[in-house]
């Protein structure tokens, strides 16, 4: 039997921070990920950054997350992108 418990309380915010080279397309691509999991985000909970020489953007989000099952599911589609390099 498995009583191992989650040291998230759920239903709660959930921050992310997304860093990945800052292609055409990867912005879009992260908040495409982002919406298919978590479709309720509003645009005001993404924000962008580039870095200082403009080679890597960092997204930050916060999801309202329901359950770990939804939470890992997102990490594993955002870790399948090529041009992430840091899911935190």
């Amino acid at each position: 039997m498995n009583d191992k418990k989650s040291m998230i309380e759920f239903p709660c915010d959930f921050p992310l921070k997304i860093v990945g080279k800052k292609t055409a397309n990867f912005a879009t691509d992260i908040i495409e990920i982002i919406h298919k999991h978590f479709p309720e985000t509003p645009d005001k909970a993404i924000r962008h950054q580039e870095s200082q020489h403009g080679n890597y953007l960092a997204i930050t989000a916060v999801v309202h997350a329901q359950d770990q099952v939804t939470l890992d599911a997102l990490y594993r589609d955002l870790t399948k992108h090529p041009d992430i390099k840091m899911v935190l």
